[in-house]
């Protein structure tokens, strides 16, 4: 009878620690999805936090064209009208800034930081 109550304790705290492992595993793979809208000469976040993984989906509300650009990542230059997506894993949780890099917008407020948790 204690064998079996040993080996039933054993189990129950293997599947705690599996299941701890399960969910540390679930959270690495978080998806934050970003909206961002750019125009003279702003962006729009949806958020402004997110896990590792962004997927962010950039869209060009304004009259002239313009990019988006964070930690070394960047879309191709976005026609008014039009939209593209950017998707970024961050190797650690920090500050990360992201511009665009259409000259003289960054410097006119095209520019912000986004958090990573």
């Amino acid at each position: 009878m204690l064998r079996i109550r040993t080996l039933l304790a054993v189990a129950a705290v293997l599947g705690l620690a599996l299941t701890a492992v399960q969910l540390a595993v679930a959270r690495s793979h978080v998806t934050t999805t970003v909206t961002v809208k750019a125009k003279e000469f702003s962006f729009t976040l949806s958020t402004k936090t997110g896990a590792k993984t962004v997927v962010f989906k950039v869209m060009n509300v304004g009259k002239l064209p313009h990019d988006f650009k964070i930690s070394g990542h960047k879309t191709p230059l976005i026609a008014p009208g039009k939209s593209a997506t950017l998707r970024v894993n961050f190797p650690v949780a920090a500050k990360y800034p992201y511009l665009c890099t259409v000259p003289g917008h960054a410097a006119a407020g095209m520019k912000g930081v986004f958090t990573v948790k």
